[in-house]
This record gives structure tokens, C-alpha cells and sequence, in this order.
């Protein structure tokens, strides 16, 4: 029995395609929109695989409203959205913020009423500047110190304006307001791979975060990890973070998903994170342990807008959502390390037999 429809914006890319693989395992139908730009259409097989089930997919661009007008018209059962936005950056702009408004217009002219926001933890920027906020609550202010940060703090306050507007509107029209709804999921350190090692993150270019670059380095396509900063006022001179397993974030969005489709809350901000912070050393030591060597780095000055500590925490996700992390930071090592050293190639290459195998037997 199929639960709704949801259409996926990015859903061939890493987060897009966890969390399509997650509501296809959970009954839901999945319509993904994604542009290729920066992932592979080879993710819908790999989704299949595991499941058994084939998202549709549409090649389309997000900020290309006539063609997100059509998929709508193509699929009249589509429900609610789930957006991922790119990273590309003064891109970030126009793709995050400008087809974010294009969405929720195409959204709005179909009558497609829920929206579920693949945020992120740089909404909040350096939240050690206030007392009290590590780990950080979703009270903390917002301020973002880098423009990646800052388009998504855009879209969570166009998402909030709009949500509240057709609710006022409908309200003091004596209509029926309360199916407009918007989950903005604030997820801290995304990383990790799918346990059967047939899935994980493929990025095109040179990868911007710290798991995937370690695996470039234990697969020796990079001679070794920059470390951005040694002199933090941490336990260990380096800086702090919340390593989220992908396939908990995917089930994140799915809570959420729930929550707004069965409690109708209007908006809602929420943390998607640990509450455990690792400090850049100690993963560069757990992933070592699992490749089984020393990984080699140098440590470089930090960057800017980079900041101290991204702890979450996630009390809010784990009452009102009853959602909360199963995996650890170690396991989504395990599982990195099993997917690129089966996939040295990621999605250009055919699955490992003995992956396919595992799987299989698995599912017997």
C-alpha cells in the first residue's frame, strides 16, 4: 500500500538518495527532480538494488519552474516535497535560494502543501560566541559565517514566510489552512555509507568534507588530508563536530515527513545530530583503525567562516519526531571504508559480485 507521494529535489545525490531509499523502504512513492549536475543517475539502480523499488526520475533543474510545473501536472498524487539543495558557489544563490522559490511556487500552483527542508547546522554559524549554546538548541540565534550557511538560513526564512502566509491567508478567508506545513531539518556532519556498501557519496569534483576526503587519501587518489586549524580551544587543537550516519539523517527526514503529514504543526525547526562531538584527530584515528594505517595529513591554517564546535542538541527531533541516531561515528567509518574500497570508482563502475552476493543473501 503506498503511503503518499513525495517528490525528492536532489535525490540522485548523497542525501537525496538515502533518504529516497528510505521512504521507498517505508511505502512511500518517490518522484525525484535532479539536474545531474554534481551526481549519477546510476544512484536510481543502486536504490533499487536494495529495496527492490525504482524511484521515477526526471532530469529536470530546480530554478526551471515550467518544468517543475510539469512534473506536477505529470504526478497529481505528489503530497509533499523533500529538498535537498547543491553545493556550487555565487551559483549557491541562484540554485539554492532561486529554485528553492521555485519549488515552493510550482508547489503552491499544484496545491502540494508540505515541505520538508534538508537544512544545515551552519545556520547557526559560531555558536560558542553566546553562553549556554553548546550543544547547540534550535533557540540559539542564527548567524551563518559563510555563504553556503547563509543560502540555507535564506531558504529556511523564505520556507517560514510562505508556510505562515498561506495559513494566515486561508485562516482569514474561514478556509481550511492547516495542510501547509514546513519541516526545516538543521543536520550537522552528514558522512557514512549505505552497510551494503552498494551506496554512498560520489561527488564528481574534489569532495568538501572530512570522511569522504579521508577516503580519497586511504585509496590513495590524494596524497594526504589538509587539517584546517591545530589551535582551536579544544581538547586537542582541532575542530569539533556532530558526524550524523547519512542512513539515520535519511530516517530524519522520514520522521519529519510523518510528523507534519499526522500533527500538522505549521513550521518547524529541528536539529538532526548526535549530540556527540568529534574533534577532526579523533576521526582521522577511527577512520585509520578501520583502513588498518596510519593516514598521512598536514596541518594548514584554518579557513574562513570556519568555526569552533557544531554540536547538536537533538532533544527536540528525539521527543517530538521519536527519532534519534542508531549509529556511530565508527560505524559510518566502517561503512565509508566499505563502500570506497569496493567502489574506487563510486557509480562508474559496475557493483562488486561479492556486494551483490552479500546482499542477496541478506534478503533470503
Amino acid at each position: 500500500m503506498v503511503v503518499g507521494t513525495v517528490l525528492v529535489t536532489g535525490g540522485t545525490g548523497y542525501i537525496g538518495s538515502f533518504t529516497s531509499l528510505t521512504l521507498l523502504e517505508n511505502d512511500y512513492q518517490v518522484v525525484i527532480v535532479d539536474n545531474l549536475y554534481n551526481s549519477s543517475e546510476v544512484a536510481l539502480d543502486r536504490i533499487e538494488l536494495i529495496c527492490g523499488k525504482r524511484p521515477i526520475f526526471h532530469k529536470v533543474d530546480i530554478t526551471d519552474e515550467a518544468a517543475l510545473d510539469k512534473v506536477f501536472e505529470a504526478h497529481p498524487e505528489i503530497d509533499s516535497a523533500v529538498g535537498e539543495s547543491g553545493e556550487i558557489p555565487l551559483e549557491y544563490y541562484r540554485v539554492n535560494v532561486g529554485g528553492s522559490i521555485s519549488l515552493l511556487r510550482s508547489m503552491e500552483r499544484h496545491n502540494v502543501t508540505n515541505v520538508v527542508f534538508s537544512s544545515s547546522a551552519t545556520v547557526y554559524g559560531d555558536a560558542t560566541r553566546y553562553p549556554n549554546m553548546i550543544p547547540i538548541p534550535e533557540h540559539c540565534p542564527i548567524g551563518p559565517t559563510n555563504t553556503y550557511g547563509r543560502t540555507k538560513s535564506m531558504i529556511e526564512t523564505v520556507i517560514t514566510d510562505h508556510v505562515n502566509a498561506q495559513r494566515n491567508n486561508l485562516q482569514k478567508a474561514g478556509k481550511a489552512f492547516e495542510q501547509w506545513n514546513g519541516a526545516l531539518l538543521r543536520y550537522f556532519n552528514p558522512c557514512g555509507a549505505h552497510p551494503s556498501g552498494l551506496m554512498g557519496e560520489d561527488p564528481q569534483g574534489v569532495p568538501y568534507n572530512l570522511l569522504p576526503l579521508l577516503g580519497r587519501v586511504a585509496t590513495g587518489d590524494r596524497p594526504k588530508l589538509l587539517v584546517f586549524g591545530d589551535d582551536y580551544p579544544s581538547r586537542d587543537g582541532t575542530a569539533i563536530r556532530d558526524y550524523i550516519h547519512v542512513v539515520d539523517l535519511a530516517k530524519g527526514h522520514l520522521s519529519a515527513l510523518k510528523y507534519l503529514r499526522e500533527k500538522k504543526p505549521g513550521l518547524l525547526a529541528c536539529n538532526l545530530g548526535s549530540g556527540r562531538g568529534s574533534t577532526v584527530f579523533e576521526m582521522i584515528k577511527a577512520f585509520s583503525k578501520v583502513v588498518g594505517r596510519d593516514l598521512p595529513y598536514d596541518v594548514v591554517p584554518r579557513r574562513q567562516g570556519d568555526v569552533l564546535d557544531l554540536t547538536a542538541n537533538p532533544s527536540m527531533a528525539n521527543e517530538l519526531l521519536h527519532w534519534k541516531t542508531e549509529l556511530a561515528m565508527e560505524d559510518a567509518c566502517a561503512d565509508l571504508w566499505k563502500w570506497v574500497s569496493n567502489n574506487p570508482k563510486g557509480y562508474r563502475q559496475d557493483p562488486p559480485a561479492e556486494l551483490l552476493e552479500a546482499l542477496k543473501k541478506s534478503k533470503a
